[in-house]
């Protein structure tokens, strides 16, 4: 699928992969709408890749607000391509702590809100207005790109609502791609490894040093634009559907 003269729109576009993903649409010739609720980076983002992008706050557990992205990316160009690469919250808690107490369910259904019921949300709507465009060679009117983790396949101690939530959007992609295989348009995930982004609030040498001996090869962290790479070339492949690809340079998490 050709991304020029169309538009995106990328949920945590202000984000360590968020961003990385809006550049690399951008030079594919895409108009891109930044949708996250980090207003100050997102205006920034914006404002630095000019009139091929627009920041729209957007919480993904609000219909209203996503159909808002939505309608915006739809406004500067038909909207063939969605990257759902959104952050939330997560627990990190073991289910019974040292004290024999189990931690609030609310608390995991806060994070599956957040990770799988915004990745729905965001597909389904942005499906339903993608089917209106007028077809493609091979009937293609667009892609949906979601985000799991490898987390979702081997979660770790203390991930149960982060490992959960990322299985579930593991588990939608086959489903929602069959569902959505008559309207055109594409269903894909990527899972990602251990990726340095400004959410670990250490410098990139600390973090490699720490995290990046784990991986099989190459030894270190993957970089945001490598994932968004993907993210374009999935966009870009009209045969790429229904699957997961993990990028993880082998790593796969231990207890």
């Amino acid at each position: 699928m050709d991304l020029s003269g169309s538009s995106a729109l990328v949920t945590g576009g202000a984000g360590g992969f968020g961003a990385a993903t809006t550049r690399r649409l951008v030079a594919a010739g895409a108009k891109v709408v930044i949708a996250d609720l980090a207003e100050e980076k997102g205006k920034a983002l914006a404002d630095e890749l000019g009139d091929t992008a627009a920041f729209v706050p957007t919480d993904v557990t609000s219909d209203e607000s996503v159909d808002e992205a939505i309608a915006a990316a739809a406004g500067l160009a038909p909207l063939r391509t969605t990257v759902i690469v959104h952050g939330g919250p997560v627990a990190a808690r073991r289910m019974v702590n040292r004290k024999g107490e189990a931690y609030s369910a609310d608390i995991f259904a806060t994070t599956v809100d957040v990770y799988l019921t915004g990745t729905y949300r965001v597909m389904s709507k942005a499906a339903a207005a993608m089917a209106q465009n007028d077809p493609l060679e091979d009937d293609q009117r667009g892609v949906v790109i979601s985000t799991a983790s490898i987390a979702g396949f081997e979660g770790q101690v203390g991930q149960s609502d982060y490992s959960a939530a990322k299985g579930g959007v593991i588990g939608l992609t086959l489903t929602a791609a069959r569902d959505l295989a008559p309207t055109g348009v594409r269903v894909m995930c990527i899972a990602p490894g251990t990726f340095f982004t400004p959410a670990y609030r250490m410098s990139e040498e600390e973090a490699q040093a720490k995290w990046g001996p784990g991986v099989p090869n190459p030894k270190r962290m993957g970089h945001a634009d490598e994932y968004a790479r993907l993210a374009r070339h999935i966009a870009e492949n009209d045969y790429l559907n229904g699957t997961v690809i993990r990028i993880d340079g082998a790593l796969r998490f231990n207890i």
